[in-house]
């Protein structure tokens, strides 16, 4: 039995991951992970061959995608709270989170419980199914694959809000538009890793340009796909919007599950 305990709009996190850092930061994969990054920004690469069906940016040109390896995720909830500071995301209110579920099976006549944990964000997906209900345009997806919101046009009608099959997307109460994860496309743009990818404590996540095929994305994709020809997974795959967010160690029970119950933390009910 599969008990979900902590929802998008919910959560348990420890502060204490999120203010330290590995002290062998030379060899932690997330320095690996920055470094390859910034080697790859000034590269215009021709797109070869991809091994996954999203992976159809436009050639010469970036595609950016993240891979979750949720065998190094401690649910520590340091993506969530660094995504909250760097976008001031406002209370209650999430463009990534970890959700957390509490999981009872049956293992030798015995009842063992445990927990897991599921990262969650916008998956740029290459069909996204919240573009063509805008009706004023406000969501489009761009050359580098990102999809993001125009506040200035956006009227806050949650049409978006409702046809997101990954429950990615929410209305802002400070500013009654549509809101949601972006990867940080200020932060791209300006040679930055996404602030999620930049504070993971166990470097679970992998940001990259798809189109580069020696960056460590799409190296790390490669390596896990000849290894076992099912391993890398993406949510609801049935949805058919070809999501650019990959996971790697997902159980497939949790594949098809974004939704979660009975709240553990909320700001507003700790001085937040």
């Amino acid at each position: 039995m599969i008990c979900p305990l902590a929802a998008w709009s919910s959560c348990a996190y420890s502060t204490s991951a999120f203010s330290k850092r590995s002290p062998n930061m030379s060899d932690d994969t997330l320095f690996q992970s920055r470094r390859a990054f910034l080697r790859a920004l000034p590269v215009i690469t021709a797109g070869a061959a991809l091994p996954l069906n999203s992976a159809s940016a436009a050639e010469g040109k970036h595609h950016w995608a993240m891979l979750v390896d949720v065998r190094k995720c401690i649910g520590c909830q340091a993506c969530t709270v660094s995504c909250i500071m760097e976008n001031a995301v406002p209370v209650n209110s999430f463009r990534t989170i970890v959700s957390t579920y509490a999981v009872t099976q049956e293992v030798d006549g015995h009842t063992q419980v445990g927990t897991y944990v599921l990262p969650r964000l916008c998956n740029h997906c290459d069909t996204p199914p919240c573009v063509p209900v805008c009706p004023v345009g406000a969501t489009f997806k761009r050359d580098d694959g990102i999809v993001v919101v125009d506040g200035d046009r956006c009227v806050g009608c949650a049409y978006c809000v409702q046809a997101c099959p990954y429950d990615a997307r929410f209305i802002n109460h400070d500013t009654n538009k549509a809101d949601k994860c972006t990867f940080c496309a200020h932060r791209v743009d300006a040679g930055l890793l996404p602030a999620c990818v930049e504070t993971c404590v166990g470097g679970a996540r992998i940001f990259g340009d798809l189109n580069d095929p020696k960056g460590e994305l799409r190296r790390r994709l490669d390596a896990a796909k000849r290894t076992e020809p099912n391993a890398v997974k993406v949510l609801k795959p049935e949805s058919g919007t070809h999501p650019n967010v990959f996971y790697i160690g997902l159980d497939p029970r949790f594949q098809g599950r974004v939704e979660g119950q009975a709240a553990l933390w909320r700001p507003s009910e700790h001085g937040g």
